[in-house]
């Protein structure tokens, strides 16, 4: 077997499991999870519709780099969204989904044989930011590179301060996981990050990877900075060593479709396209026509947009009164702390007493992030502690319940 897969740690789903496995939910409460960031507004009939007119595709192998359609599609809506024009014979490929397309993406990328002029290996660092979705730290491990962990800072809108981040440890990165806007913060990177992490990947070489598969629920007018369009203002209208994810799953609410594409640097993409073919990432040809058909319409995100920015309106001020929260930039997250037990803020606890005592789940903090003893950080420092995440994918009837069970869970709290 593969050694390395000894390092992957439980994924925070699992370990919520182990968490509630001796709990009983009170009974006189419906369960209502907040836990899972799985979208649960109706599936456009658009996509329905495209997917029922596309079963004649089942009778053949797709390509891996998708119909020529599709990559239009994908092309014409980063123009529309971002102001940028792509080659789409070589800038843009089809995915099935941003989770398999950022695993796979580090086992193209690092090099874990790498050497120094003197013959000496070099150990391959992947850097992300902390907390963070876990795809980026099993993709490392499995790459045989080590991960190193940036903390969010809530003094910066729980944005990472890059310059926390050691030279040394530069020197070692080949790839660089952003997430904007943020799991679970929410958070949107600013411009000025992006001049410095891409002065830092000119400096060193190392690549980065956008995560950007929440970039079309946001809650200002503004909609949220983009990896290819920073880039674009900046003048590297080439995207070295940029490569921007995205995804239908939030957009357009079809988790289960698996279907998003990457897009920037046409010299990476190239190696990307060359180890999805032997990797077997073909998209389905029916998944293809219903992703033209959702990339082509607006429509469903805006009023898909306007639910969210309604539900939160809704549910964030009544969470306010009783908890450290606060309407983010974007996603479909709340990111609160929980309140004091004495002198201690126990996001696992908090979880565990809230399923049993009111039948709500929420997912605790700590298991979305990583204590900061890697290479040189503070010794138990995991900067998910002591807040929990609240995922509002339902009908805003049901957070509006999940909510005021929390309201009242808190108010008992130290009672």
């Amino acid at each position: 077997m593969n050694p390395l897969l000894s390092s992957l740690q439980p994924y925070p789903f699992e370990r919520l499991k182990q968490l509630f496995a001796t709990v009983t939910p009170n009974p006189a409460y419906t369960p209502i999870s907040l836990g899972i960031g799985e979208p649960r507004h109706a599936t456009p009939q658009l996509v329905l519709d495209a997917l029922a007119s596309a079963t004649s595709q089942l009778a053949a192998y797709p390509a891996t780099a998708g119909l020529p359609s599709l990559r239009a599609s994908c092309v014409n809506w980063v123009q529309r969204r971002y102001g940028i024009q792509l080659d789409a014979a070589t800038q843009v490929l089809p995915v099935n989904g941003s989770r398999e397309a950022l695993f796979a993406f580090a086992q193209t990328v690092i090099d874990p044989t790498k050497t120094d002029k003197k013959g000496n290996r070099l150990e391959a660092v992947v850097v992300c930011p902390n907390p963070f979705y876990q795809i980026y730290e099993g993709a490392a491990l499995l790459a045989g590179a080590k991960t190193y962990y940036a903390p969010s800072d809530p003094a910066l809108n729980f944005n990472v301060n890059w310059d926390t981040v050691p030279a040394d440890v530069w020197a070692q990165t080949q790839l660089l996981f952003v997430c904007s806007p943020g799991n679970p913060t929410g958070a949107v990177m600013p411009m000025s990050d992006w001049e410095k992490l891409f002065a830092l990947s000119d400096q060193y070489g190392f690549v980065i990877a956008s995560d950007e598969c929440y970039s079309e629920i946001y809650f200002r007018e503004e909609a949220p900075l983009g990896g290819l369009e920073a880039a674009n203002k900046l003048g590297r209208t080439d995207f070295k060593n940029l490569v921007a994810f995205t995804s239908l799953s939030k957009r357009s609410n079809v988790p289960g479709m698996r279907s998003g594409f990457v897009a920037g640097d046409a010299n990476i993409l190239k190696q990307f396209l060359l180890y999805r073919t032997y990797h077997g990432s073909a998209m389905s040809g029916m998944v293809q026509a219903a992703s033209i058909a959702a990339w082509d319409d607006e429509a469903h995100v805006v009023a898909n947009r306007e639910q969210y920015r309604q539900k939160f309106a809704a549910v964030t001020p009544l969470l306010a009164e009783v908890m450290d929260v606060r309407l983010p930039d974007a996603g479909f997250y709340l990111w609160a702390a929980v309140p004091q037990r004495d002198g201690v803020r126990d996001d696992v606890a908090f979880a565990r007493d809230l399923l049993a005592q009111y039948n709500v789940t929420v997912l605790p903090g700590s298991y979305l992030a990583r204590e900061g003893h890697h290479m040189g950080q503070a010794e138990g420092f995991n900067p998910g502690a002591g807040r929990i995440r609240m995922a509002l994918v339902a009908e805003t009837a049901e957070c509006l319940e999940a909510a005021q069970r929390i309201v009242a869970f808190i108010k008992n709290f130290n009672s």
